[in-house]
């Protein structure tokens, strides 16, 4: 439940209180001295507005002479944790785990709140939602929505801020930066005395029922709305108001006329905009971490340096691998393709003993290179730039090459060692012995990994934290900003709480990526400590009926923690969809990563589909993990995967309501390998002026064509019901009319998808 405070408000306390007693002063009979509307007693508060309202309100005072109103709700202070104010506001959402744990979302991105707002009997309220940044300062004000009156519940999409696509290093970012941090979300509830009033008074006219009280009391409630601070009106609509409080005091004219001044659609735009807001009671304040850039929004690219650039001897036959040098070309694909971020695996020297040999034998040939993961040789650890890679010197100029591109590098740290790792021999504490004194190596059995030995953190583990944070600093003044964490559920959720601190108290741009698939709990725990972002099991949703299950969860208050990277293959993961279905399948798991999630990512080779498994196993056959890679990037063009990949970032970039976690709707096909959802954001977030909605329909089957009928319930998003919509296709720039009902056609061998924007 969340608590009731004192928060700042447009009506401060002593407002609501001028305005109690200045309601109490005019309840007398109508035989009785003339008096004003309280309204206007309590306006002559504000001396520097009483000169001016005065004159606007003298003629509507004439006609309210005489009148006298209820006294409106007051705001009472709730001054205590757990006290309530006038009005009812409990459970809102996201809430707080235990309040320590703020729900994340990235600068700029649109999200949502919701909660119950209420109040006794049948009394009307609204609701109101305020943001404000890590100074206090109001950022942004929105009208709550009633979603379903039974249970009370409200909400409104909002944001902390505006979304930009600095990085760290750039010109600008410093102001970036000054906006991140624990911001607020207020929800003030508050009695809305025209809606109240409008719903008697319509059925009092009707059948002709107490109909001067009625609408006397009407016209006292409009004079005391156009005097009312809270309400921001300007002149025009102030004076507005007070002609219609005097049209529909005015007993000489019929009640359908006098009711007609106040219900009326230009009375019904400002109770919209500028309502009159009685008993504001403000809500306990939720936080909400605003994050940098790329927490949420961004396209990942992984390659291998050392397949990046690798040729053939024509001599030898053997390969030459490649390098950092090399791995430029890498660079400029990334970029060439729109993604953001260039993701490389471990780059450290790779031991010798018990290396594995090709597709993960366990007895490594003379020319195998070893495991990347396989980490630490006589010639150094995690610490150390491999010299077949060549010198930090090399990965230094990589990263200022991916700078000037834009492009941001991630560097994976396993935190595992092989058994030549100098910490093997300097630190023998930090790896588990079995009984006859040798070193455990890992296992997550049937699978063994006999090149690797695993850390025990019991004996040492602030020493192990103290390294760890050691060498990460180090690639972090190299260059890298995010880290991409390999297995961290592996390890103790308590060692990345106080690594992650540390590291991003001297470093808070820094960024990190769980590589997790395990219990819900254990990543609920590991986003708590500071993992922006992690991997997910997209890669197994692959039927209509998965997907519709799984994109709502990774869309929706999941997403305000577990910020999940949609991949369609990875070095480890080659399932059975990508492997069945060729060019199609791989263009289908591309729209459905790019636009099911903000954040997604491809592992090269993707573009060749590389889709051939190792018999028995969800992962290629010929694994990079375990050998160099030699490709002909010529090829890529004939499949036209590549270019896919460089539309859809293309699209991502340009639709504000790509960037959000929080605004995806599954939409209803009668095709059972026909999915459709779409994504909106509202017009006040999107940054442009304008409402920006994409609807995706995907064919899921890659060898057969399906036509299917795709329910759009306009009203739930926010879109236009009289009128056909006009719809683009972002992939083929195509337009077509829809409406609530609507015909698609997807084949293969010609669209396997339509991404609409709604003009």
């Amino acid at each position: 439940m969340a608590v009731q405070h004192s928060a700042d408000s447009r009506t401060s306390e002593t407002d609501s209180l001028e305005a109690t007693k200045a309601a109490q002063t005019t309840k007398v009979s109508k035989s009785s001295k003339a008096v004003k509307s309280k309204a206007t007693s309590r306006s002559k508060t504000t001396k520097t507005t009483r000169k001016r309202v005065d004159a606007e309100t003298a003629r509507a005072n004439a006609a309210l002479k005489g009148l006298t109103g209820e006294a409106p709700a007051p705001s009472i202070p709730a001054d205590e944790p757990g006290q309530f104010g006038r009005i009812n506001v409990m459970d809102i959402t996201p809430g707080e785990e235990r309040g320590i744990y703020p729900a994340r979302v990235e600068l700029g991105e649109p999200f949502k709140v919701t909660a119950q707002v209420f109040i006794e009997g049948r009394t009307k309220v609204g609701a109101t939602a305020i943001v404000r940044n890590a100074r206090g300062k109001e950022t942004l004000r929105r009208a709550m929505t009633c979603t379903n009156p039974g249970l009370d519940r409200w909400e409104v999409t909002l944001k902390c801020g505006e979304h930009s696509d600095l990085k760290p290093w750039e010109d600008g970012y410093a102001a970036v930066k000054r906006q991140l941090g624990e911001w607020t979300v207020t929800i003030e509830g508050w009695e809305d005395t025209y809606k109240s009033w409008l719903h008697d008074a319509r059925i009092k006219v009707k059948v002709q029922d107490d109909v001067d009280n009625a609408l006397n009391s009407g016209a006292e409630l409009l004079a005391r709305w156009a005097v009312t601070p809270d309400a921001g009106l300007p002149a025009r609509e102030r004076k507005a108001l007070q002609q219609a409080a005097e049209t529909m005091a005015d007993e000489s004219l019929s009640a359908e006329d006098r009711l007609a001044a106040g219900d009326n659609p230009h009375i019904a735009a400002l109770h919209e905009t500028n309502p009159l807001r009685d008993g504001i009671s403000p809500s306990q304040p939720q936080c909400f971490k605003v994050e940098r850039p790329k927490s949420s929004f961004a396209a990942w690219y992984q390659f291998f340096p050392r397949s990046e650039g690798a040729t053939i001897d024509p001599n030898t036959g053997k390969i030459i691998q490649g390098t950092l040098k090399t791995s430029i070309a890498g660079l400029e694909r990334a970029k060439a393709e729109g993604f953001d971020i260039v993701y490389l695996p471990p780059i450290f020297p790779i031991g010798v003993t018990n290396r594995k040999g090709r597709n993960n034998s366990l007895v490594a040939g003379p020319d195998d290179p070893g495991s990347p993961f396989g980490i630490g040789s006589e010639l150094g650890g995690h610490d150390t730039v491999d010299p077949l890679l060549g010198t930090m010197d090399d990965f230094k100029a990589l990263t200022a090459r991916a700078h000037e591109l834009g492009l941001e590098i991630a560097l994976d740290f396993a935190l595992q060692c092989s058994p030549d790792h100098p910490w093997v021999k300097q630190h023998p504490d930090w790896f588990r012995h079995k009984p006859d004194g040798t070193i455990a190596f890992a296992e997550n059995p049937p699978k063994k990994y006999q090149d690797i030995y695993p850390i025990d953190f019991n004996a040492d583990m602030p020493g192990i934290e103290k390294e760890v944070e050691r060498v990460l600093n180090l690639w972090i003044d190299a260059g890298v900003t995010i880290f991409r964490i390999d297995n961290p559920h592996t390890k103790p959720v308590r060692f990345w709480q106080d690594v992650i601190a540390a590291v991003t108290k001297k470093h808070p741009e820094i960024l990190f990526l769980a590589e997790a698939f395990t219990r819900p709990g254990m990543m609920r725990a590991l986003s708590y400590v500071g993992f922006t972002q992690s991997h997910c099991y997209f890669p197994w949703r692959n039927t209509k009926e998965e997907l519709e299950e799984y994109l709502p969860v990774t869309n929706g208050d999941d997403g305000y923690y577990q910020h999940n990277t949609f991949w369609p293959t990875t070095p480890d993961i080659l399932t059975a969809y990508v492997r069945d279905n060729g060019i199609a399948g791989h263009c289908v798991r591309a729209v459905l990563a790019a636009m099911g999630s903000p954040s997604w990512g491809i592992y090269n080779g993707f573009e060749l589909i590389e889709n051939k498994q190792r018999p028995g196993f969800e992962e290629q056959i010929d694994n990079e993990k375990y050998e160099v890679k030699v490709r002909d990037w010529s090829k890529a063009a004939r499949y036209g995967v590549a270019k896919m990949l460089t539309s859809l970032n293309k699209i991502r970039r340009a639709h504000p309501a790509a960037l959000s976690y929080h605004n995806l709707t599954v939409l209803p096909t009668s095709d059972p390998n026909i999915l459709a959802f779409a994504r909106h954001t509202p017009a006040e977030l999107t940054g442009t002026g304008q409402a920006d909605t994409l609807i995706v329909v995907v064919n899921l089957d890659g060898h057969n064509a399906h036509q299917s009928m795709v329910h759009v319930d306009l009203d739930k998003l926010g879109l236009p019901t009289d009128r056909p919509l006009t719809v683009r296709d972002e992939l083929t720039g195509r337009e077509f009319q829809w409406g609530w009902d609507n015909y698609v056609s997807l084949a293969p061998w010609a669209d396997v998808a339509h991404i609409l924007s709604v003009q």
